[in-house]
């Protein structure tokens, strides 16, 4: 019975971290370049017992959710015909640097825009006087660059910060695409952007192609996601039908033996 109560209660458990998975996935139904996980199920311990005329018949201790594999298909792009919005098509992500934490991160979703940073002076800078011999004390200077709505810095082919000139918008960008031979076991960050992992092997240029005017849709299939709701449900329901069931056994058998 303990066995029983216990696979019960790992099943309902694992079919809570499954939900997980799919309302992350349905809530960013409309978000551009968001890429879908999958949960994906493996057997715990289990062996063989010898059943009726030799026969050996598995058992086990239940099943739980080992990983959830980011899907890097794509469904499609909508026309926006936005300045600032671009997409990939082909393989490859966008790159965003962080100037606050250092990180650099990937995604898909390029809705783009110019923001306004200050840089420091250089600091092998040569110092200015004023016509009196002072020392003028050197002043940041304002720079308008390429960027995500959360103040990242999008990268060019280089690695390097996109100047933008704020009298010259529809000027050509040259938008860096970079890819991995890898894409199994990136990591998702917030939004769209995913970051990468020693698994993904060395970063490379990608071979996509920059369109500009397009965004890319999220690969989140709504009828799909729906469905796999449904299945998490009722494997929900089935596990606390187990679970009442053992308990139900158990005390039975304590009544009999009172």
């Amino acid at each position: 019975m303990n066995m029983s109560f216990y696979n019960a209660a790992v099943g309902a458990f694992q079919q809570q971290l499954r939900m997980n998975v799919q309302s992350q996935n349905i809530a960013n139904i409309n978000t551009q370049g968001f890429r879908c996980e999958r949960a994906a199920f493996g057997e715990l311990m289990n062996r063989n017992v010898v059943g009726i005329d030799e026969e050996r018949l598995p058992k086990g201790t239940g099943a739980r959710m080992i990983h959830a594999p980011i899907d890097f298909s794509t469904r499609g792009y909508k026309d926006t015909g936005l300045t600032f919005d671009f997409a990939i098509n082909g393989d490859g992500f966008f790159a965003l640097f962080d100037p606050a934490t250092q990180e650099i991160s990937y995604t898909r979703d390029g809705s783009f825009q110019m923001n306004e940073f200050q840089v420091p002076p250089a600091e092998d800078a040569e110092p200015e006087y004023d016509e009196n011999g002072e020392l003028i004390e050197a002043q940041p200077t304002s720079v308008w660059r390429l960027s995500d709505n959360q103040g990242r810095c999008v990268l060019d082919p280089q690695g390097n910060f996109i100047v933008i000139d704020p009298e010259n918008r529809e000027a050509p960008v040259d938008v860096g695409v970079f890819d991995f031979a890898i894409h199994y076991g990136m990591e998702h960050a917030s939004g769209s952007r995913l970051l990468a992992t020693e698994k993904n092997g060395q970063l490379y240029l990608g071979t996509g192609q920059v369109v500009r005017g397009l965004l890319e849709m999220s690969n989140t299939d709504l009828t799909q996601e729906f469905i796999k709701v449904i299945e998490s449900q009722r494997a929900f329901s089935y596990c606390l039908k187990m679970v009442t069931t053992s308990d139900e056994i158990e005390t039975t058998f304590n009544n009999l033996r009172g």
